[in-house]
């Protein structure tokens, strides 16, 4: 028995699921699974049972579960307090991550804690860029990386880390050049995710713009789905101009116009917070450019 097993027992048992272990603590599905029949084998006793909702603990792993915990709690004391006397950033960092981000700044934050600050406790969480901005205001978060179309405003430090165009693509051939026949288009089958996302915002403003209402919408939420349906003649779609490139080499698509302002990657956290030195660690690795 290790700590990395007993780490990976407890987020399991928190999380309920193997999937939602693995995207919490970074780790692929097959290594969750090997801790746990590793961790189960150690002590001679089955600590899980799977079910259809995933996975439930036994009376066992009820019994030990806080046994578990209190021992990884140990463990972040003793690592925090060491820290502390060798004056480097320390503590739990509860960090914010939009469903649609790109992943290299995220990584990059994860790996260089990983590596160089084992004695953070990072809680990783993922949501709507609204709902992760609104944690950040209201301290649920510590720091968030998500979506904005404006400025981040006085109560967040935010740094842009990539900025980008939501573009209106079509399946080649499907529309005529010249100026758009918005009516037509209204005709047409539509991808879109939903209207608390990013791409969801600019399909609504679109459609209030020029005053339409699809009646065939088919709520995609995945991006890259999104391309690869657009290429495949299934309907209008709305990506982002960073990754259309991508499609010509699956088919290809015609862009038809810029969907509203550009969007900003941002990292932010809250402006009240600026002498963390967890957080002043944490924005120095993200890098960026400030935003005000």
């Amino acid at each position: 028995m290790d700590l990395q097993q007993l780490t990976v027992f407890v987020a399991v048992a928190r999380e309920g699921s193997i999937t939602r272990a693995s995207r919490l603590l970074c780790l692929s599905q097959p290594a969750i699974s090997a801790r746990v029949q590793a961790l189960e084998q150690s002590l001679s006793l089955t600590l899980f049972r799977r079910t259809a909702r995933g996975m439930s603990l036994t009376a066992d792993g009820e019994a030990l579960l806080a046994k578990a915990e209190a021992v990884l709690a140990a463990r972040q004391d003793l690592l925090r307090q060491a820290a502390r006397l060798r004056g480097r950033p320390a503590g739990r960092l509860r960090l914010g991550a939009g469903h649609n981000i790109q992943p290299a700044p995220l990584q990059r934050l994860l790996s260089e804690l990983a590596r160089h600050h084992p004695e953070v406790d990072l809680v990783l969480e993922y949501g709507d860029s609204r709902d992760l901005a609104r944690a950040l205001h209201e301290g649920g978060l510590d720091a968030a990386f998500y979506h904005c179309g404006e400025l981040a405003g006085e109560a967040l430090n935010a740094w842009e880390l990539a900025r980008f165009n939501i573009q209106l693509v079509a399946p080649p051939d499907w529309v005529a050049p010249g100026p758009l026949d918005w009516r037509r288009l209204e005709a047409l089958p539509w991808l879109c995710p939903g209207a608390d996302t990013g791409c969801g915002r600019a399909a609504e403003a679109l459609f209030r713009q020029h005053g339409i209402r699809p009646p065939r919408i088919i709520r995609i939420d995945k991006e890259s789905m999104t391309r690869d349906l657009v290429a495949a003649g299934a309907g209008l779609g709305l990506v982002h101009d960073d990754g259309t490139e991508e499609v010509p080499r699956q088919g290809g698509v015609t862009v038809l116009c810029e969907a509203g302002p550009p969007v900003r990657l941002v990292f932010a956290h809250r402006a009240d917070r600026a002498d963390d030195p967890l957080l002043n660690r944490a924005s120095a690795l993200v890098g960026g450019v400030p935003l005000h």
